[in-house]
């Protein structure tokens, strides 16, 4: 009996850091944002007045300024997401399935070099790419004059900031979607393969019924993380296109962030958060229903 406290009391320790750390840095601001949210917070003020649901009735009252901001932000990131989580998890997985037929001493290597991007931080991110797109002087742009080819407008003509903050994306985070992929797919395996070559199947029918089904928990992971970062971007618009041309690609959390520094009006701005929140918490909800919801 005292082994077994001994040993629970062990394990709790274990937990303990992380625990605290989840309370300090997730759950109490969290919590206190929840609170700010229903109080007029103004950032240079010391009265805060509790105003209950305002903030979020303005949020969904068309025709005032929280309404445009957050649903202008929102549709706004919906358009990068919907243009990139597809790609980051079939250029991910594309990637891994190219990785894996590689021989094994150079894989390493391979692997290495398509992760080294997501390491590095957005400012850097952000001066390769403007030299990559600058209309005048920019890599891509000479390559096309080479070709006597009229430059683009990168980074202030629509839809090429769209493609241009998803090009920037994929290659700045598209590595670790690589690996996640390349130990899934190691994971799966090697008997199912030489079963499916013995029945006759192709390697289309091999990869549709054996390897998606085997690392269907880890899409699915893929998906969600994927939304996730795509709903939290910032970096990207705000560093290459500084939300233009015009507000066409000024996305939610630009706009949650302007409320807040710019506006000093920290509970509405906190309300958008968390509005914010509770939409990714539902399509991530529903991407798990759509998942696992059906009937084996």
């Amino acid at each position: 009996m005292k082994s077994s406290l001994q040993s629970r009391i062990t394990s709790s320790l274990f937990v303990l850091p992380y625990l605290l750390s989840f309370c300090a840095f997730l759950l109490i601001p969290i919590l206190y944002g929840i609170y700010i949210s229903f109080h007029n917070f103004e950032l240079l003020s010391d009265s805060h007045k509790f105003v209950g649901f305002d903030n979020y009735v303005k949020i969904f009252t068309p025709g005032t300024y929280l309404y445009d901001s957050f649903f202008n932000g929102l549709w706004n990131t919906l358009q990068f997401v919907l243009y990139s989580v597809p790609l980051l998890v079939i250029l991910g997985l594309a990637l891994a399935i190219l990785l894996n037929q590689l021989p094994k001493r150079i894989r390493g290597l391979f692997r290495t070099f398509y992760f080294m991007p997501y390491a590095i931080s957005g400012s850097v991110m952000a001066v390769i790419w403007l030299m990559m797109f600058d209309t005048n002087a920019g890599f891509l742009n000479g390559l096309l004059a080479k070709m006597h080819v009229d430059p683009v407008a990168w980074l202030t003509d629509l839809p090429w900031v769209w493609v241009s903050l998803v090009l920037t994306t994929l290659w700045w985070t598209i590595g670790f979607n690589m690996i996640i992929f390349t130990n899934a797919l190691n994971e799966v395996p090697e008997d199912y393969y030489e079963a499916a070559s013995i029945d006759g199947a192709n390697a289309w029918k091999k990869f549709v019924s054996i390897t998606l089904p085997s690392i269907r928990p880890v899409m699915l992971f893929i998906i969600i993380t994927s939304t996730i970062a795509s709903f939290n971007v910032y970096a990207q618009p705000f560093l290459l296109t500084r939300g233009g041309p015009g507000d066409s690609t000024k996305v939610l959390l630009m706009n949650v962030l302007d409320e807040a520094f710019k506006g000093k009006q920290v509970g509405s701005a906190s309300a958008m958060a968390i509005l914010m929140a509770l939409i990714i918490i539902i399509i991530s909800a529903v991407q798990y229903k759509i998942a696992y919801g059906r009937k084996e």
